[in-house]
């Protein structure tokens, strides 16, 4: 039996990762399907927004001139002729003494250059009683107040949420250039694997991985096919493979230690895949494998529930939002550990922690569990904290990068 390599470090793992991971080309989006998508390309607006001069409030419109000298003792009387509403401009603009009734939003008529609210006025036989002077502008809303035309409203690599989507609305796109979606084909392997619904028999295990992996593939903005259990089978394992690597990305759990019926390794061989890199200095996760054969990237992940999601979230995760188009750091951030750590030198650790802000920062409570195997540590974390190989033990207050989980993708 052949020897296995040293572990490499994780962040070289990491480094390895993204050299192979190029963004995918752009296709053109309905706006309505594109919300987590990233653009390909920056977007100008088509048009200025507000499109016109508009109202801010319910009130009149009227010349601001023309309300100099009203006061409380002596108001001013604003002849009414006519009204603009929403989607209903006036049929006609004011003159000098006169006024048009305005709803918020509405189109302020040519002419008018000011707006008095309605409840600082009083209507009387046809007249509004203005009883102060309104200033110049007061309450209107100028076109292209918020963006020019032609201005430019996102860069490229923008991850689209609900705000993103309705500036794009509002600057008039009803569809958008964007990055495609990372097809990845997920596959779980073991014998002892069997689905939630099905009755447990002795030595069983509920293979929670065609569950997690798959939906933080989702949640990082790919396109995500699944399959498996595969047997622990050589011949079974390199058949249930294959497939697999029509993909943009291919992730095999399990498989990939030196046990006699880990078989994954030597499938991925038979296939013409190339390894990159296998193990990796870190806790948990250190059986992690990576390779590719052509455009495909390929991830053997530990088949650990846990070493699992934290293998995806540092290395396949930055690998997707790479590809679609996004930065693959833009989950790294800084915190202070909350407490003690007690390390040795050697491997990284990837902590499950919870964060809090606090008015002098950012702090990363670690919790007490951090097997492995305990799979509820991960429903609180809100990152992972990263402690380097060759250091030793923390003290609580010293500053640590992390990984963020929160919204589990990169924007």
């Amino acid at each position: 039996m052949s020897r296995a390599p040293a572990p490499i470090a994780l962040e070289e793992a990491r480094r390895r990762v993204l050299a192979e991971a190029s963004p995918l080309p752009a296709e053109n989006v309905p706006l309505r399907e594109a919300l987590g998508r990233r653009l390909g390309e920056g977007v100008l607006s088509g048009e200025p927004v507000p499109a016109f001069d508009n109202s801010a409030m319910d009130g009149f419109a009227l010349h601001a001139a023309d309300t100099r000298r009203a006061n409380a003792a002596e108001p001013v009387a604003l002849r009414l002729v006519g009204e603009s509403r929403a989607g209903s401009p006036a049929q006609r603009s004011p003159g000098p003494g006169e006024a048009v009734r305005i709803s918020t939003g509405a189109a302020v008529p040519e002419g008018a250059d000011a707006v008095l609210r309605v409840e600082s006025a009083r209507v009387d036989d046809g007249r509004v009683l203005v009883g102060a002077a309104v200033a110049l502008g007061h309450d209107v809303r100028r076109a292209g107040e918020d963006l020019a035309a032609g201005a430019s409203v996102l860069a490229a690599g923008t991850r689209l949420g609900p705000a993103e989507l309705g500036v794009l609305a509002a600057t008039g796109h009803h569809e958008v250039s964007c990055h495609c979606r990372p097809r990845v084909s997920v596959l779980t392997s073991g014998d002892e694997l069997i689905a939630p619904g099905e009755s447990l028999r002795p030595g069983a295990v509920r293979n929670s991985n065609a569950y997690s992996v798959p939906a933080l593939a989702e949640m990082a903005g790919a396109e995500v096919s699944v399959a498996g259990p595969a047997p622990d089978r050589a011949e079974a394992t390199r058949e249930a493979i294959e497939p697999l690597l029509d993909a943009d990305v291919a992730v095999v759990c399990g498989g990939v230690s030196v046990g006699e019926h880990d078989h994954v390794k030597a499938a991925l061989a038979a296939l013409g895949v190339e390894e990159r890199f296998w193990r990796v200095s870190l806790k948990p996760g250190k059986p992690t494998w990576f390779g590719t054969r052509g455009e495909t990237l390929v991830f053997g992940l530990p088949g650990n529930p846990v070493s699992a999601m934290v293998t995806f979230l540092l290395l396949v995760r930055p690998a997707l939002v790479a590809m679609g188009g996004g930065n693959p750091d833009s989950n790294r951030a800084r915190a202070a550990l909350a407490e003690d750590y007690e390390k040795q030198p050697g491997r990284a650790h990837a902590l499950r922690c919870r964060l809090e802000l606090r008015a002098d920062g950012c702090r990363a409570h670690p919790f007490r569990r951090q097997g492995s195997h305990v799979l509820t540590s991960m429903l609180d974390a809100d990152c992972l904290a990263l402690l380097p190989a060759e250091a030793g033990s923390f003290r609580a207050g010293e500053p640590v990068e992390i990984e963020l989980l929160a919204g589990w993708c990169g924007r």
